[in-house]
């Protein structure tokens, strides 16, 4: 099947139907995806199920009715292609969405599929995540922070709960080892003003490979010492 078919299939299995411009613009971003990957590393999936299922579908897994709202401010840190972030904004398209990524080909691909999709609220940043999160225009100003496929939730958490707002949360896509991950990463969790990782499972179609969306919320104020320098957060995780 072609990749339309293949996106309208498993969308549709996964329970997030879409709609018809929806599609056109799911469509559209897969071919300057894979256009652009010709070009610069990417993605290494390319077949067009394996796309539809573990690019689009896993992205929006992230979804939930229950915290996504009109008008809410949303950052993907550590965007790369643009999941789950670009995905969700299709799917989601009245949440205002910032795209952060450090390598400067990766944010001039994402404003190039912004453009060509016609989306507005959509804002593509290049900057490492533990210097833009000290900016004052950034830190705490966001409602959620989505993440996928960027650290483990111990370094993960120093990278995206400074970003969130008193009361937002963040959201990360995570695979098999998650359970590990969100042990490890409690107390990280907890020096950052989150609560206690919790945890959504996920069965994509045809997949059974043990997902789920790990979930931080965010009860007190980030203290200002965090995140430390460029690379510190990787190399020393806190609670570690």
């Amino acid at each position: 099947m072609e990749f339309r078919d293949e996106m309208k299939k498993a969308a549709s299995d996964f329970g997030t139907p879409l709609e018809d411009v929806q599609l056109d613009q799911l469509v559209l971003y897969n071919s300057l995806l894979l256009e652009w990957n010709q070009k610069m590393n990417l993605t290494a999936i390319t077949d067009p199920k394996e796309v539809a299922v573990k690019h689009m579908v896993d992205s929006l897994s992230a979804f939930d009715a229950s915290l996504f709202r009109d008008g809410m401010r949303v950052i993907d840190v550590g965007s790369g292609a643009g999941f789950p972030g670009l995905a969700l904004k299709i799917y989601f398209p009245s949440m205002k969405m910032v795209l952060l990524d450090s390598l400067q080909k990766r944010v001039k691909f994402l404003e190039t599929v912004v453009s060509v999709l016609g989306l507005s609220g959509v804002v593509c940043v290049h900057g490492r995540a533990e210097e833009t999160a000290r900016q004052k225009e950034y830190r705490e100003r966001f409602d959620l922070a989505l993440s996928r496929a960027v650290a483990r939730l111990s370094v993960l958490s120093e990278y995206t709960l400074p970003f969130v707002r008193v009361g937002g949360s963040l959201l990360a896509l995570k695979g098999a080892k998650y359970a590990e991950e969100m042990a490890e990463a409690e107390t990280a969790a907890k020096i950052l003003g989150g609560g206690a990782p919790t945890a959504k499972p996920v069965k994509l179609p045809g997949l059974d490979d043990g997902r789920a969306i790990v979930r931080v919320d965010k009860i007190k104020p980030t203290p200002e010492n965090y995140p430390r320098k460029s690379g510190t957060p990787e190399k020393k995780p806190l609670g570690q």
